[in-house]
């Protein structure tokens, strides 16, 4: 069996543009799979060029905003899930969009297409429900398209534990799986197995640091016998914590401190991303559980820039957040000494 673009559920929904209304298409996926990095590769590339783009975190200071430099068009919704917490910002943001599309855009032009990047631990769901079913909200904007990544190396023990996880697969009509250059091939055949028993209806992809990506065949893979988590306890809910860093703190120091944390407690650090200026120059940080991508050298930050060079986000569960500052001013000392 091999993935294809056949239209799915999303695809119907495109002809009701007729009517004059905004398409926006909702962007989700678990924590690290790869959201910013596939929007990112779609704006390089001219996709979603027309587009407002929303962006959604759920740690207080935004990260992801400063990455997406090719959207004119940029909102930040921070501090909370526009599922829950930020759907009332997330509904009011959206009606000054409405409010404002009688005039023109940055670029000259009347506003045709939203894209909502929301948070990892965001559930698509409630977002769809609160705009259909918003009084102001139905009558202008249509919720053409729900895109879900699936990060190819930690989706399996994700879909074992995590019932948002689930949800955000379930709900989606086009499942793009990334990372598939760093996959086990049986792990990832099991994985599309998995996927297409979740949810056969979606049209599937993949991808490799953002662009299209074949991926593999998986007729004779056997999906994971997921267990029923409806009656299990729940997790300790996960939570960021955004860590000032001193400018001053020694850089090699801090590097050891963070590799010492997520080898020990990797488990439970969901994720970490950040900028640090370095002697290098400005570094994106960014981490998956234990896996700890190559820092990203990134531009002069502009005037305009939400996120704020030397903080980290830490996003996960299992620990208190004073617990990593006391570390950190551990570690950070030692290196002073």
């Amino acid at each position: 069996m091999r993935a294809s673009w056949a239209p799915a559920a999303w695809a119907r929904d495109v002809t009701g543009t007729r009517d004059g209304r905004m398409q926006l298409t909702v962007l989700g996926g678990f924590l690290g799979s790869g959201k910013t990095t596939w929007l990112r590769h779609q704006l390089h590339d001219g996709n979603f060029q027309d587009a407002f783009v929303v962006v959604n975190e759920a740690a207080a200071t935004p990260v992801d905003d400063a990455l997406l430099t090719r959207s004119t068009d940029l909102a930040v919704l921070a501090g909370g899930c526009a599922c829950c917490e930020a759907r009332g910002e997330l509904v009011a943001l959206l009606r000054r969009i409405c409010d404002e599309r009688s005039g023109k855009d940055s670029r000259g032009q009347r506003l045709q297409r939203i894209v909502l990047e929301t948070s990892g631990l965001a559930d698509p769901g409630p977002i769809v429900e609160a705009i259909r079913t918003d009084p102001i909200l139905v009558h202008h904007i249509l919720v053409s398209e729900i895109v879900v990544t699936v990060d190819a190396l930690h989706a399996l023990a994700q879909l074992r534990s995590e019932p948002l996880g689930r949800r955000q697969i379930e709900i989606a009509d086009r499942l793009i799986v990334t990372k598939l250059d760093e996959a086990d091939p049986a792990a990832l055949a099991r994985l599309l197995a998995t996927l297409h028993c979740l949810n056969p209806g979606a049209s599937f992809s993949g991808a490799i640091k953002g662009s299209d990506a074949e991926l593999p065949l998986y007729d004779n893979a056997e999906p994971e016998a997921l267990a029923d988590l409806s009656d299990e306890v729940a997790n300790p809910p996960i939570f960021a914590t955004a860590l000032a860093i001193d400018p001053t703190v020694d850089w090699p120091a801090f590097s050891v401190w963070l590799s010492a944390l997520l080898h020990a407690r990797g488990d439970d650090v969901v994720r970490v991303k950040g900028v640090m200026r370095t002697p290098a120059g400005r570094l994106l940080l960014q981490s998956v559980r234990k896996v700890v991508q190559s820092p990203e050298v990134l531009p002069a930050q502009s005037a305009d820039t939400a996120y704020q060079d030397e903080s980290i986000v830490f996003i996960g569960r299992g620990y208190r957040a004073e617990d990593l500052r006391r570390s950190l001013r551990y570690f950070a000392s030692a290196g002073r000494t």
